[in-house]
């Protein structure tokens, strides 16, 4: 899915966001948020682990399992989605490979740190991968099956694909929102990739979770969300808006004011965002 097709996919929400209410002054909330690392200018997993803290993030999704995150946030009170590659999804069908995977990145992490839930595979529908698509439901199945086997199927749960699991059939499964967001910067063609654009998203929707709100089909439910994304990051491919998604600065400034508590690295003196172009 290219940027122009995730800013259209996301401007129905945006509009719902954007006349459900201001933005709160101050926001200090267990919300989640995606914490992806393409990027050669990121702060240590251990000062970014300080920066979280002070405002108050509970919930973090990685696009992997790396060690020296999750390292950094033993015996926290920080909930993790950890991802199976779409490198590895194929592989993740076998049972006994699944479980491997599971005792070399999460068993030697666990209680210490807050491992919650799995996700199999990454934007896997929008991939034109007719394989990794009929690889996905096995895979998910054995993982669980692993999870099963060595006792964490109680305490971890493998993602769902919500509308193919609706459309078989099943309501009765909790939605969860693993990444939206807006980018504060884009190409010119991409006209939506504005600051403003990009605090009035996050900002109305960092408040709508605050007030434990669900969609307008089922307000009171509220829906376990995580923003899209932590940093920016300089070496993802596509167009400008790819990179720019981060409500941070590689240095811990924000990228535009959404009502966070005012944030720090470990090491460094905050300066103004208007100072990074």
């Amino acid at each position: 899915m290219d940027a122009v097709d995730r800013l259209c996919s996301r401007y129905l929400l945006f509009l719902y966001l954007l006349i459900s209410g201001s933005v709160h002054q101050t926001v200090s909330i267990g919300v989640g948020i995606n914490y992806g690392q393409i990027a050669n200018d990121l702060p240590s997993p251990t000062r970014v682990a300080s920066l979280l803290r002070s405002i108050n993030i509970s919930r973090i999704k990685l696009y992997d399992a790396d060690q020296n995150v999750l390292s950094a946030f033993l015996n926290s009170n920080v909930e993790f989605i950890i991802g199976i590659g779409n490198e590895i999804v194929g592989s993740m069908m076998d049972v006994t490979k699944a479980q491997a995977w599971l005792q070399q990145y999460v068993e030697p992490y666990i209680p210490n740190a807050r491992i919650t839930c799995i996700t199999v595979g990454n934007e896997v529908y929008s991939s034109n991968d007719t394989t990794l698509m009929a690889n996905l439901l096995p895979a998910m199945q054995s993982v669980y099956q692993a999870l099963v086997s060595i006792g964490l199927d109680k305490q971890i749960k493998i993602d769902s694909v919500y509308s193919a699991i609706k459309a078989m059939g099943h309501t009765d499964v909790d939605v969860r929102i693993s990444e939206t967001g807006w980018p504060s910067k884009g190409d010119p063609s991409e006209f939506g990739a504005t600051p403003e654009n990009a605090a009035a998203y996050n900002g109305n929707l960092l408040q709508r979770i605050s007030m434990n709100q669900g969609t307008p089909l089922m307000p009171s439910v509220p829906i376990d969300i995580h923003v899209f994304a932590l940093f920016n990051e300089n070496l993802k491919p596509g167009p400008t808006s790819e990179r720019n998604y981060g409500l941070f600065y590689p240095d811990g400034t924000p990228v535009y004011n959404i009502g966070l508590k005012t944030g720090h690295l470990l090491g460094i003196s905050n300066s103004p965002a208007s100072n990074h172009v």
